[in-house]
């Protein structure tokens, strides 16, 4: 079989209500074994885990399978990348390592064919955010960072759920808001004013399925998420198409 597509998934929320997580995490493992047939990459654009800290010598428990099952694909010759959301931005370099993925920590701008699409997970760009922008470069402050790790792991997990929980409940409703409204949208139709060059944009982060033209040669996919609708996309013969589990 002919390896033509390139895949594009994101929010798993692996870890978040551990019995939820399992059965996700079978359906993601489903999901691999297809498209690795036809695969040529697979994007993985954020929030893959609900919380994930890397310690010198400490990673959180949990997500084997999911660990293994990358390490099976990238060692077969297919490449996975992924992109850092705000729930696991503190990726180093463990599944560098271990799995054989490559991470990104900011959006990226890939060229395939003709075609060139900018993808990234979604969190903190647009306008507005202010509070959520500002807690970003607090989490990102290499300072910061060094202070949690002193935390013991236990204590450090229990705390980040906790947030990670907060903030699931304070987030943006799951229903479309409406073009004016849609933070990624806006940045979307922003950027592409000084980058007409792009042909898709590819994000995460809300939740939503979503497919949404920016002009007659640019469309915005979301690829939703794993919680409630196990969609992603996938690109071939130069168009980007939404689909579902």
């Amino acid at each position: 079989m002919t390896k033509n597509k390139i895949y594009f998934a994101s929010d798993f929320h692996l870890g978040y209500h551990v019995n939820d997580s399992r059965n996700r995490e079978k359906k993601i493992l489903k999901w691999l074994d297809v498209i690795k047939k036809d695969a040529k990459s697979i994007y993985l654009i954020g929030d893959i885990f609900d919380f994930w800290f890397e310690y010198k010598s400490v990673i959180p428990k949990g997500c084997v399978r999911l660990l293994g099952k990358i390490a099976e694909i990238t060692d077969s010759g297919v490449e996975i990348n992924i992109i850092v959301g705000n729930h696991d931005l503190w990726m180093k370099d463990y599944l560098v390592n271990e799995c054989g993925v490559k991470i990104f920590h900011k959006p990226i701008k890939i060229k395939v064919s003709d075609k060139t699409i900018f993808l990234g997970h979604g969190d903190g760009i647009g306008p507005g955010q202010y509070k959520f922008k500002f807690l970003k470069k607090v989490f990102k402050n290499k300072f910061c960072q060094w202070l949690f790790s002193k935390i013991h792991p236990n204590i450090a997990l229990r705390l980040a759920h906790y947030w990670s929980k907060y903030s699931r409940e304070h987030s943006e409703s799951p229903k479309y808001l409406g073009s004016e409204k849609e933070f990624i949208e806006q940045f979307c139709k922003h950027h592409l004013k000084n980058n007409p060059e792009i042909n898709f944009y590819i994000f995460g982060h809300r939740h939503l399925p979503l497919e949404k033209k920016i002009n007659e040669s640019c469309q915005y996919i979301n690829t939703g998420d794993w919680i409630n609708h196990c969609s992603y996309a996938v690109y071939h013969d130069e168009k980007i198409l939404l689909k579902y589990l």
